[in-house]
């Protein structure tokens, strides 16, 4: 670090110190200079240091926190919508593969950040609800001596459903959640779920209480990715699975270049025809291309503490389903 000294001569010497350098000038004020050039160089990687992207912009760490907000208060109830016309409705497929990785037993305590719209919940719902019944099934039939009444009495002894199993959605818009919330009540999804107005960089939840932790197409748009991740390391319980489904880098060149042009070409049309915003969805391209690829992001979940680190790239790589534990 600079000495006081050499800071105050920096700040009345404006340019003209350089210039007294480039033309030679006494041995202290040279001194002088290279400590206040380090001092210089200190304060803007600070200052860069508390910049981020948005998109392709650079704005301020606080700045990007209001921006994504005004995004996805902008296109919350749109959102499904677009999703579906964007990817022609691949991304039901993906988040069902993201289901079926995560292959969840009856009495699963999920967490889902940036979930708000409840498409990730919703399918874990139907997930291990089916699994009790197939484990029903498998217990009656393994009973086949029972008397009708004792069958309907068995029946009803089971009150829950879905086996213990529950889904906590958490999300920072609070229209996102109104909109999941709207969802749950018109589908009739009742019993299991819990809505909560939260950052994923502070987690409102105690240490290790979860036995999975989702994320889907939400942590791109976090401002401090690797904070986000130590969150999720801390709220999951010894031996719980990280799951991440994210876009990613594509891998075929052709399809990359198809992909580009449809990124950039269309989908912002889309946004403004189907949701009135055309910013949010150029922003939404933009975001996919400045997230890390597949092996820097594995870097990072490694660096956050989870072990068997891996992924598995989707479509050519336009999305990847993460995994790792917390052993």
């Amino acid at each position: 670090m600079a000495a006081p000294g050499s800071r105050v001569l920096w700040s009345y010497c404006g340019w003209g110190c350089s210039r007294l350098i480039r033309t030679g000038g006494p041995q202290w004020l040279h001194s002088s200079l290279r400590a206040g050039s380090l001092g210089v160089r200190l304060l803007s990687q600070a200052k860069q240091a508390t910049e981020t992207h948005f998109g392709f912009e650079t704005v301020s760490e606080e700045e990007k926190g209001g921006k994504v907000y005004q995004v996805f208060e902008s296109v919350a109830k749109k959102y499904d919508l677009m999703n579906d016309m964007m990817s022609l409705g691949i991304h039901r497929v993906w988040k069902d593969m993201l289901l079926w990785k995560m292959n969840p037993l009856p009495g699963t305590q999920l967490l889902d950040v940036a979930g708000g719209t409840g498409d990730i919940a919703f399918r874990f719902l139907n997930y291990v609800q089916e699994q009790y019944q197939r484990k029903q099934k498998r217990q009656l039939k393994a009973q086949q001596n029972l008397s009708w009444e004792e069958i309907a009495k068995k029946y009803q002894n089971e009150d829950d459903p879905l086996g213990g199993s529950r889904v906590m959605i958490c999300d920072i818009n609070r229209e996102m959640l109104k909109v999941g919330q709207k969802k749950a009540f018109d589908q009739g999804y009742k019993a299991g779920l819990a809505w909560v107005l939260g950052d994923a960089e502070e987690l409102p939840f105690d240490d290790h209480k979860f036995d999975i932790y989702t994320i889907a197409f939400g942590i791109r748009n976090v401002t401090h990715i690797d904070q986000a991740l130590q969150e999720a390391h801390r709220v999951l319980k010894p031996g719980g699975r990280f799951l991440c489904l994210e876009f990613s880098q594509v891998n075929n060149p052709l399809i990359s270049r198809l992909y580009d042009l449809y990124s950039f070409q269309v989908i912002p049309v889309l946004g403004e025809v189907v949701a009135g915003d055309w910013k949010s969805y150029q922003y939404l391209v933009e975001s996919i291309r400045k997230f890390p690829s597949q092996e820097e992001f594995k870097e990072m979940i490694e660096d956050a503490g989870f072990q068997k680190v891996t992924y598995e790239s989707l479509t050519s790589g336009i999305v990847a389903i993460h995994s790792a534990f917390k052993l």
